[in-house]
């Protein structure tokens, strides 16, 4: 069985290019909610509802940036017929991409975008079909629950700088400890997105004054819906 790295960094350009896709995104995430259990182009497509001759290029690029893995191959009516599993259990952009010096900037961008796409649209299809629920109880009682929230707030370096560090130890602890394994256990998503905003540049026009135009918060820097 091929071995998966717990999570890979991206920090190039064919990388970032292949991950600028939602499509791209929603195989990848199909392999990766697997673990190393490989699933065929066919299974991909049944799991994201999709025509299946619509993902093989798409896969096809994801193999080319060694995002997947062929697992094995198999002859199907004389047909060779590959099966794929991912090669990472998680993807993180180097934080690098991001500086204002970087020549990867815009791509990096792109592939954020996408992923913000790509939560989006996976949202929209289960909240339409009944499967996230914002009025259920916190405690989790009536089954899973969503949790959404944004808003702007203001805070001083140091404050933001204290948000972030809380905000990334939770999810590095999401990730130490893995993956649920009882037979209650549900798909989650977790979409966090926290940032600053620098200062004007000198005579540049500051727009009307308030919230609204900074900081994000605490429930605006994250969402979080179940997806169940």
């Amino acid at each position: 069985m091929l071995e998966q790295a717990q999570e890979r960094q991206v920090d190039d350009v064919a990388t970032l290019k292949a991950l600028a896709d939602p499509l791209r995104l929603a195989i990848l995430d199909a392999l990766m909610a697997r673990g190393s259990q490989p699933l065929t182009v066919k299974e991909i497509a049944a799991a994201l509802h999709e025509p299946q001759t619509k993902l093989y290029r798409h896969v096809k690029q994801l193999e080319k940036a060694k995002l997947i893995t062929v697992a094995g191959t198999r002859l199907v009516s004389g047909i060779v017929e590959s099966r794929y599993t991912a090669a990472q259990r998680s993807l993180r952009l180097s934080r690098d991409l991001f500086s204002a010096t970087s020549a990867e900037r815009s791509e990096a961008l792109d592939a954020l975008l996408a992923a913000i796409d790509r939560v989006r649209g996976d949202f929209r299809g289960n909240f339409l079909d009944g499967r996230i629920d914002f009025a259920a109880p916190q405690d989790g009682s009536a089954g899973p629950t969503g949790l959404f929230g944004h808003f702007t707030v203001w805070l001083d370096p140091d404050r933001l700088v204290r948000l972030r560090r809380r905000l990334a130890d939770v999810l590095d602890k999401l990730q130490a400890e893995g993956d649920s394994s009882g037979p209650d256990a549900v798909p989650v998503t977790l979409l966090t997105l926290l940032y600053g905003l620098s200062p004007r540049p000198t005579g540049a026009d500051d727009g009307a004054d308030g919230a609204g135009s900074d900081e994000a918060g605490p429930d605006g820097a994250g969402s979080d819906g179940t997806d169940g």
